[in-house]
């Protein structure tokens, strides 16, 4: 029998306390344990993207970590952003330009840029796409993904690139 632990973790701004396994991913607590499905599972070592949090204020993978390794922490997932009737910024840019067709990538894709957004300055379309290469959608080639977030830079930065 596998000893369970208890972690205290603050997930988009509330505190949960739950008992867990010491090898559940972090990704599986959230949706499973949490029910918070909007982080996704994709490839399960890191390299899409799909699961992407914000983990004290950085964007990481979830499939690669334990729910245990983010005891004390705060945790952000994609339902922290915005509403079905009040969006936040980065999904309406990404609905007005169609960033998304699936779906599936978009909560990591959006987690990411609004890491991006607060930490870089993104000053070209090439800072952009490397910015958002950790993320991968099979579904498009970027190209309204980039946009959206070059009108989002331009926003930030007063109209200028």
């Amino acid at each position: 029998m596998t000893k369970r632990l208890t972690v205290e973790i603050t997930v988009n701004g509330e505190t949960v306390c739950e008992t867990v396994e010491p090898r559940m991913l972090l990704s599986d607590f959230l949706r499973e344990t949490l029910g918070l499905t909007g982080t996704h599972i994709g490839c399960e070592q890191g390299i899409c993207g799909a699961c992407t949090v914000s983990i004290d204020g950085a964007s990481a993978r979830s499939c690669l970590m334990f729910a245990v390794q983010a005891n004390g922490r705060s945790i952000e997932t994609v339902e922290s952003l915005g509403k079905l009737d009040r969006l936040h910024r980065i999904q309406e840019a990404f609905r007005k330009h169609h960033a998304l067709q699936c779906g599936f990538c978009t909560p990591g894709f959006l987690m990411t840029v609004k890491d991006i957004l607060e930490r870089l300055p993104l000053e070209s379309e090439e800072e952009i796409r490397d910015a958002l290469s950790g993320n991968i959608c099979r579904c498009t080639g970027y190209d309204h993904i980039v946009k959206a977030v070059l009108e989002l830079v331009q926003e930030r930065n007063g109209g200028k690139l």
